[in-house]
């Protein structure tokens, strides 16, 4: 089967950037290009992937690209988005999708008024056991959900070892477990029962070493009539999350680093399971990728739209400020 060939570029290639340029060139329906303002990286990363490196947007834009993939620091994301969506891109918006709601209603109404593909990369809603997970919850298969619990951690230095070096160390910039980490879980959340209409936090800079933004989080939520607890920290050794959703007539639930998609319908019996192969890191970026090229050339709306990602910012916003001593927040749209 042949694809369309999109000119892709990159705005920014740290260490997601770059894997998202890795990952939609491994869909092989992309020819990208990039923007990285630290020269070194620039050099190293065109030299690894063969693949031309700008210092500035204007001179990537020359190059009449026609998707981009927007993967600076979430406070820049709004205004290099909509600069993009005026050239006609469509785009696909690293998470969180930025640090405030400032000029997202503009961006959203170039968007529309374009006919652009848009929307925030929220990598979990191409896992096949969230979209298992999710089909089976909208099949009413275990009734009426009632309950989410869920429970996260890793060790983020392991994974990420110069988080003191980058955005990692400032709210400001999208530092910080609320929006560097629960805003997954959060937004997966949010996919599989509806948005947190309110909620209340409790977190604390516990471990990590060299910075003093929030590492260990938790809060209570409520989706519509579901109640809902996340649990996430970023220094303990295993690297595991868990999610529970309790239903009426049965409990589901996803064991992301198992593989596997469990549920039990009646008290005393045998859990009942679906395995999948474990997924490479690169798996599930590529999934997006291909997912979000797909939605382009259908006229689909993407896996999470700007609209998702907007209820899922103001949700991070809910959490600091509840945090922060404000209590029980109510989020409004």
């Amino acid at each position: 089967m042949t694809h369309t060939i999109h000119k892709l570029l990159v705005v920014g290639v740290g260490s997601i950037g770059e894997r998202h340029l890795r990952c939609f060139l491994a869909t092989g329906r992309a020819e990208a290009v990039f923007v990285e303002v630290n020269a070194a990286l620039r050099q190293t990363i065109a030299e690894r992937y063969s693949v031309r490196g700008f210092a500035s947007l204007d001179e990537a834009l020359a190059t009449q690209p026609t998707v981009a993939v927007v993967a600076v620091p979430a406070h820049l994301h709004i205004a290099i988005a909509t600069q993009l969506a005026e050239h006609g891109l469509h785009l696909l918006i690293e998470k969180p999708l930025s640090t405030s709601t400032d000029g997202i209603e503009r961006l959203q109404q170039i968007v529309r008024d374009r006919g652009l593909i848009a929307g925030v990369a929220y990598v979990y809603r191409s896992h096949p056991l969230l979209v298992a997970m999710r089909t089976a919850l909208q099949d009413g298969r275990f009734g009426r959900p009632v309950e989410l619990i869920t429970v996260s951690g890793q060790h983020f230095p392991t994974y990420r070892p110069a988080y003191r070096q980058i955005y990692y160390t400032d709210r400001a910039t999208g530092g910080g477990a609320i929006q560097d980490a629960l805003t997954h879980v959060i937004n997966a959340g949010e996919w599989l029962l509806g948005p947190v209409e309110r909620l209340v936090a409790d977190a604390a800079h516990q471990v990590l070493e060299g910075v003093a933004v929030e590492d260990t989080v938790h809060l209570l939520a409520r989706h519509g009539g579901v109640l809902a607890s996340y649990s996430l920290n970023q220094h303990q050794a295993p690297n595991e999350f868990t999610l529970t959703i309790v239903c009426e007539r049965g409990t589901i639930r996803w064991e992301s680093h198992l593989n596997r998609l469990s549920w039990l319908t009646a008290p005393g019996a045998d859990w009942q399971e679906e395995r999948i192969a474990p997924l490479e890191r690169d798996t599930l970026f590529v999934r997006q990728a291909d997912q979000f090229l797909a939605a382009i050339e259908q006229r689909t709306s993407p896996a999470c739209s700007i609209a998702d990602g907007l209820q899922t910012l103001r949700v991070n916003l809910a959490a600091l400020a509840s945090a922060d001593g404000g209590g029980w927040q109510t989020i409004s749209g």
